[in-house]
């Protein structure tokens, strides 16, 4: 069987007396577009930042192509690059569209200026921003500002080509965003996968049910720290779990807790 990309074994996470993970194994395999799902604070956001070496677990271990991890990401570089779309964009509001996505080459590259803003511009066309690149976060709509950090999550150096993202996380990438924008959004991950040199293999950690559907191949449920369904997208429609089925209705009567 081909070896996992991503294999995190027995994890667990708490803050506090809140224990957010409690001895999760995932694996993610090249290719592979994987939906993380479940109620609100359930640690799907926190899987992603583990698996991007930002949040070390409290216990377990992470492999990535087939490598231990050992600390965080500043710790010790990956084998393979992994970037993280995060859910409100992240963008710094005094720098232009151009210094955002570029941040990284500005800051830890010896690209001349010229090369940086040629590497910035090819990546804002890949995400439908051409012509953006002076503009401010605070000139943009919300789906604009979700394609700026698209496209600075998938900008790399030329010259360190290891150091290239093979796998993106995305955060609630739709979140907020009206259901036409959102299809915008939906469209542009399943184009980034397919596009030759940008990262075939992400995870995804969604509420929506149509960023669901169009983005995921492969699903988990997170409920109470834990997996407790996986399947194909096209599973959680005939599956009798009853988490799922009280998921997808939106009911407040089932095995989910409602909060408040």
């Amino acid at each position: 069987m081909t070896e996992p990309l991503i294999e995190l074994k027995g994890i667990s996470k708490a803050f506090g007396n809140n224990k957010v993970l409690d001895n999760i194994d995932l694996t993610i395999y090249r290719g592979e577009a994987l939906g993380i799902i479940g109620p609100s604070g359930t640690g799907k956001s926190t899987i992603l930042r583990v698996i991007a070496g930002l949040t070390a677990p409290d216990s377990g271990e992470i492999y990535i192509q087939g490598v231990r991890r050992k600390g965080l990401i500043e710790d010790s570089a990956d084998p393979i690059g992994i970037s993280m779309v995060f859910q409100q964009a992240a963008l710094f509001d005094s720098l232009s569209v151009e210094e955002n996505v570029g941040f990284l080459l500005y800051q830890h590259s010896k690209l001349s200026r010229k090369r940086i803003r040629d590497i910035v511009h090819e990546k804002l066309e890949m995400v439908g921003l051409g012509g953006s690149a002076d503009k401010y976060p605070s000139e943009l709509s919300g789906g604009m500002r979700k394609r700026a950090s698209f496209a600075r999550a998938i900008i790399s150096n030329p010259e360190s080509p290891n150091e290239a993202p093979e796998v993106l996380l995305y955060d609630e990438p739709t979140a907020g965003l009206d259901p036409i924008a959102s299809t915008v959004i939906e469209d542009l991950i399943r184009q980034l996968q397919c596009t030759q040199g940008v990262c075939s293999t992400y995870a995804i950690v969604t509420h929506q049910d149509s960023t669901i559907r169009r983005t995921a191949d492969k699903l988990v449920f997170l409920y109470e720290g834990r997996v407790q369904w996986e399947g194909h997208v096209s599973d959680m429609d005939t599956t009798s779990n009853p988490l799922i089925r009280q998921f997808l209705s939106g009911s407040i009567a089932g095995p989910i807790h409602v909060v408040g």
